[in-house]
């Protein structure tokens, strides 16, 4: 950790701070049960304002590395290789233990034990960030913009044919038919993947990890746009038919192709980096034309030290789990039932959600008030 010396973008840091902002919420409702249906994810196809966010990290590390990338021309090629493949390993260890923490449970007969690393899931947020990081800075450093975005778009055209030619042909986009899943089975085995759909089926997986590479190219070069000319009308009005012909281009291809966060269809990519532009435009609007910035102080504060405070998140929201307040009551639960429920399930699902979410704020409120930045 440091004090912070880089320059920074204010609009960046506010459109990333609403991001983890809303992350927090939507992963720690009081009741998985209880939660409106805006803070959940889409079944399967279609869209919700949940299915948002991930991309729209994706998107906020993208334009981060358009500030950070410009200082690479004065180092040689090892130090940013290095560089990369060094934050690259941080964050994706940081996920895989993040799912194999507490790292110790309960054998049959009671006795305390290590958790077996045979069981744990090998993909997940925190390593999908890692690796569209790691390939999307490698095409922007060897390639240059132009041409990752070109290699972006060939990757999201291949996208379409191979889920059709490898999954079911009965169903090549369902849930138990999609070719990622065949890929991650064979590739990992079903134990070392989500079950969260009931079935072994991992939404981080191999395959779709590649189009979501586009999310973060293209926050690269909407970083890279909004440095020179964000600050104009014309930057802005560029950006903002930018962001419109992007969510055109999806709904029609969404009629083939379908949006879809769990398979990260080429189609989902066009649709969240479309309404990721037409948000930061607003963003930027609001903060640097009609000059209101009194809102902007609380956002700022998770978007400068946005991957540690959602790890916290992550981990803090575990250990709710893992400490009981009784006989097969975690803390998590208790605390729901007796203190957040009365105010309505849904609404104190909401509650206890944004509760969780301020504590997180606290602590990023505590390091930035001592210039503390944690990079991960």
């Amino acid at each position: 950790m440091k004090p912070e010396s880089t320059q920074r973008f204010q609009a960046l840091d506010v459109f990333r701070g609403m991001t983890i902002c809303f992350m927090i919420i939507v992963n720690t409702p009081g009741s998985g049960l209880y939660s409106y249906a805006p803070l959940n994810h889409a079944t399967w196809h279609g869209f919700t304002p949940t299915d948002l966010v991930f991309p729209s990290f994706l998107f906020a590390v993208g334009n981060a590395m358009s500030f950070v990338m410009a200082k690479w021309s004065a180092m040689s090629q090892s130090q940013v290789l290095w560089k990369i493949f060094k934050r690259t390993f941080i964050i994706f260890l940081c996920g895989y233990l993040l799912y194999w923490f507490p790292f110790i449970a309960l054998n049959k007969e009671g006795h305390i034990i290590l958790s077996p690393i045979s069981d744990t899931r090998i993909l997940g947020v925190l390593q999908r960030i890692a690796l569209c990081y790691c390939i999307g800075s490698l095409l922007i450093y060897y390639f240059k913009p132009r041409a990752s975005v070109i290699i972006c778009i060939i990757i999201l055209l291949a996208y379409w044919p191979i889920m059709y030619l490898f999954g079911n042909p009965a169903d090549p986009l369902s849930l138990t038919g999609n070719a990622g899943l065949r890929l991650d089975k064979w590739l990992m085995g079903e134990y070392h993947m989500y079950h969260g759909e009931g079935i072994a089926f991992d939404p981080e997986g191999w395959i779709s990890t590649l189009p979501a590479v586009g999310n973060v190219v293209a926050g690269y070069v909407a970083g890279q746009f909004i440095q020179k000319k964000g600050k104009t009308f014309e930057g802005l009005a560029k950006l903002l038919l930018a962001g419109f012909g992007l969510l055109v281009i999806a709904y029609f291809w969404d009629l083939s192709f379908p949006i879809n966060k769990k398979l990260w269809t080429s189609s989902f990519v066009l649709y969240t980096v479309g309404l990721d532009c037409i948000i930061i435009s607003v963003v930027i609007y609001v903060i640097d034309f009609l000059n209101i910035k009194g809102w902007t102080r609380f956002f700022e504060i998770f978007g400068k030290n946005p991957l540690f405070i959602y790890l916290l998140s992550e981990v803090g929201a575990e250990t709710l789990y893992v400490l009981h307040a009784g006989p097969q009551m975690p803390v998590h639960t208790w605390l729901y039932q007796n203190i957040f429920s009365h105010a309505g399930l849904y609404f104190g699902s909401l509650l206890f959600a944004v509760s969780f979410m301020l504590c997180c704020w606290l602590v990023g409120y505590f390091l930035d008030k001592r210039k503390i930045y944690i990079r991960v």
